[in-house]
């Protein structure tokens, strides 16, 4: 019962990292990197199809990033959906090949930029303390249902507020990763 709370837990716990790399992941920092435009999508005889299923993207060098549509007749449709995407983005199509330059942040960009970073990182920490708080729910119930004794309470709620800081502290690292990339000129 207390193992299947606390593994529960941690699972959801690990989730929610893995979803704030996720959000991080999509936060342009001046490189380019092709997961930047995976949630990209373009109508694909009539499905919504996402970019990567439907092109080959590499990277031209440090700051572009080359789109190869598997079909030459959706280069269009490539730049259009990149063009009207909320990245900023202005990309151009040479023959069958789409270039995405990324332009250089400005400060005032960057702290911007950084408060999102902030907001995502407090997001998946309170994603964290919800679990923490669903986990010593249902160990109280237990506790009222009788199920476990008191001792074994409370040693689960100190092994979930362990669980809880180790991936408040993870949250923290990939928070200043993800700072000092951004901030690096």
């Amino acid at each position: 019962m207390i193992a299947d709370v606390k593994k529960n837990a941690e699972q959801k716990m690990q989730k929610s990292i893995e979803a704030l790399k996720t959000n991080l992941g999509k936060v342009r920092t001046g490189r380019a990197h092709t997961g930047l435009l995976d949630h990209i999508t373009i109508d694909y005889y009539g499905a919504p199809t996402p970019i990567n299923q439907l092109a080959n993207m590499s990277l031209l060098d440090a700051r572009t990033i080359g789109v190869t549509p598997f079909e030459k007749k959706l280069v269009s449709q490539i730049e259009k959906a990149i063009r009207d995407s909320d990245l900023g983005l202005n990309p151009s199509s040479m023959g069958d090949v789409v270039r995405v330059p990324m332009p250089a942040l400005t400060e005032e960009r960057r702290k911007d930029l950084i408060k999102v970073v902030r907001s995502e990182a407090e997001d998946a920490r309170v994603a964290v303390r919800n679990v923490r708080r669903d986990a010593n729910d249902q160990l109280k119930r237990a506790l009222k249902d009788k199920a476990i004794s008191e001792d074994d309470e409370r040693r689960a709620q100190d092994d979930v507020q362990k669980l809880t800081d180790k991936y408040i502290v993870e949250v923290d690292k990939l928070l200043a990763a993800k700072e000092a990339d951004l901030m690096a000129v």
